[in-house]
């Protein structure tokens, strides 16, 4: 059978279109939504968990060893990344992840990925796209490999930008450029490998809310970040909540116990072991004499509940 040249172009045609309709910018809602399965909670539009904003801003509280310790414990080992250029190191941030890919330049998937863009209504240079998409509360958590010159994905206009849609800010596995700009936006925070002056070149945004690596750890759209002077770490948006009530449980128990032991109550070994029934029954009458305790007293009471002290 003898393929005639017109069919024959309009069979390429076709095959070029149904190409141009898998790749994507970023996954649907429902890849989204599969791809954070343990999450039972409420979601955004775009299938992100959404997670509570009164526990992030409890989490700046947690130390990046009690963060990282518990999930260690959940068998997450590949949650922290440190070694960061820091614009307020004496900040700390939280915040929903909102992720992108950035990879070397080649052409022909850089010209599906604006095709897809622009069918999408998508407008402005591709590194502006993640930022298009946004909420309060999010961070932009971006993996361009390292790269540092000619690598730097925003300056002072695009650090307005992010702080507009997100009162946020970012962690960038690469570089920015207008550091004093963006020191200058009150309220905005960046983690980053490094400054340069120059402009971006050779680079391609590959996807948004895609899987992506940041140094040590794997990083998933939705997940929760918490940056701090020491480093950054991740966490799988179900454990949020008993991360948080754990960190501030150990916090009273070591309250309580520094106590004692400046009172001369309990020596350290009893301390540090085992509690007693007569300890753990005078820690609970001990938290009925605190009035600013960490969390209500219904969810310590809740949280007690399930633990074998």
């Amino acid at each position: 059978m003898t393929i005639k040249p017109a069919c024959f172009l309009l069979l390429i045609c076709i095959a070029s279109y149904v190409h141009a309709q898998q790749v994507q910018v970023t996954p649907t809602p429902d890849q989204i939504i599969a791809m954070t399965p343990a999450w039972k909670g409420e979601r955004f539009a775009d299938g992100r968990p959404k997670t509570s904003d009164r526990l992030l801003e409890r989490l700046k509280n947690v130390s990046m060893e009690e963060a990282w310790g518990y999930l260690r414990n959940k068998g997450y080992q590949n949650q922290f990344e440190g070694d960061w250029m820091i614009i307020r190191p004496d900040s700390v941030m939280t915040g929903r992840v909102v992720t992108a890919q950035y990879m070397p330049m080649r052409p022909d998937y850089d010209s599906l990925i604006k095709a897809k863009g622009k069918s999408e209504g998508r407008i402005g240079n591709t590194n502006s796209w993640p930022i298009d998409v946004l909420k309060n509360g999010d961070v932009y958590v971006a993996d361009s490999y390292g790269k540092i010159a000619d690598g730097t994905l925003i300056g002072d206009n695009l650090g307005n930008a992010i702080y507009a849609h997100s009162h946020n800010g970012v962690i960038f596995y690469g570089s920015v450029r207008d550091i004093e700009g963006l020191d200058e936006i009150q309220g905005f925070n960046g983690w980053v490998k490094g400054y340069d002056p120059s402009y971006i070149q050779q680079m391609m945004l590959a996807g948004i809310n895609v899987p992506i690596r940041i140094g040590r750890a794997t990083v998933l759209p939705g997940d929760v970040v918490l940056a701090k002077k020491g480093g950054v770490v991740f966490i799988p948006p179900q454990y949020l909540e008993d991360l948080v009530l754990n960190s501030e449980f150990v916090e009273l128990r070591d309250a309580f116990g520094h106590q004692r032991l400046r009172e001369g109550k309990y020596t350290p070994g009893q301390i540090d072991q085992q509690w007693t029934d007569e300890i753990k029954k005078d820690f609970l009458q001990w938290l009925d004499t605190q009035k600013d305790l960490p969390m209500t007293r219904e969810e310590l009471d809740a949280f007690m509940k399930d633990r074998t002290w």
